[in-house]
């Protein structure tokens, strides 16, 4: 297969994409880019990451909200991230449901050969169908394994695997990291092209409420970003997804959203 690496600058630039349409349960992460970018520009913090990264306009650049049709939303997905691409930028994608992944590492699967996914979930999302909906958000990695977009898929923070999954799993060659498996840090030490699809409900709901499918038994806040740090490789892009504003209490999940983001454009930008 011929390379086909495309040039990384090293600012990346966030694209909200509020869509929310194959939600199985509760709708609302449509809602959410907005609310994640006033929590990561909020006062109440600074512009520091933990990696001592500063976050100013020069690192970071904002290709705002994508203004999707009222059909063909996916093929605009992929398009507009495929864009920012060609341009060399490093996408940072703020959902939405996570269905939205799929034509998101569409186009970064036509750009990157080796890619490497490292999922963080509470859920395996590798559905066949789910509900009749082959695009459900509990099926996007279903459908990038089968369309062998990426060449590893590893899964952090699974707890809720069943029979039906666990042959997917199998069927694609998954890494899975369950909750249980935890702590395996040096699974996240890679070489090449990586992309991160963080979903905030790979968190405890006792940090993180604000989520449609609330799985106890997740990881901390300090635990997630301990795992972010150890990602090695060039991270050429990432989504944060499943926020549903709908369901937050006191905006605290919005608030640990602007964190995890801080994080990743800090691992971004280093490097």
């Amino acid at each position: 297969m011929p390379s086909r690496r495309v040039r990384q600058s090293r600012t990346p630039v966030l694209l909200g994409i509020p869509f929310d349409a194959n939600s199985s349960y509760l709708r609302g992460a449509a809602g959410a880019p907005p609310l994640i970018r006033e929590a990561f520009r909020c006062d109440s913090s600074n512009s520091s990451t933990e990696s001592g990264i500063e976050l100013d306009s020069e690192s970071l650049l904002d290709a705002v909200d994508l203004q999707l049709p009222a059909n063909g939303e996916f093929a605009a997905i992929e398009s507009a991230v495929g864009q920012l691409l060609n341009k060399g930028q490093t996408p940072v994608c703020l959902g939405g449901d996570h269905s939205i992944t799929y034509p998101i590492v569409r186009a970064f699967g036509k750009r990157f050969a080796d890619l490497a996914l490292i999922h963080f979930d509470a859920h395996p999302d590798l559905y066949e169908e789910f509900q009749g909906n082959r695009y459900s958000h509990a099926c996007p990695f279903a459908r990038i394994m089968e369309e062998g977009l990426a060449k590893r898929l590893i899964q952090v923070g699974i707890r809720t695997m069943n029979s039906h999954q666990r042959k997917q799993a199998f069927r694609f060659g998954v890494e899975v990291l369950e909750m249980r498996d935890l702590p395996a840090f040096e699974k996240l030490k890679l070489t090449g092209p990586v992309y991160i699809s963080f979903d905030i409900d790979v968190l405890d709901p006792a940090f993180a409420p604000g989520v449609s499918h609330r799985e106890p038994g997740g990881m901390s806040v300090r635990e997630a970003i301990a795992y972010l740090h150890t990602i090695t490789g060039d991270i050429v892009g990432a989504d944060i997804v499943e926020y549903n504003p709908k369901q937050d209490v006191s905006q605290l999940t919005a608030v640990v959203c602007a964190k995890i983001l801080k994080e990743i454009l800090g691992k971004m930008i280093a490097g």
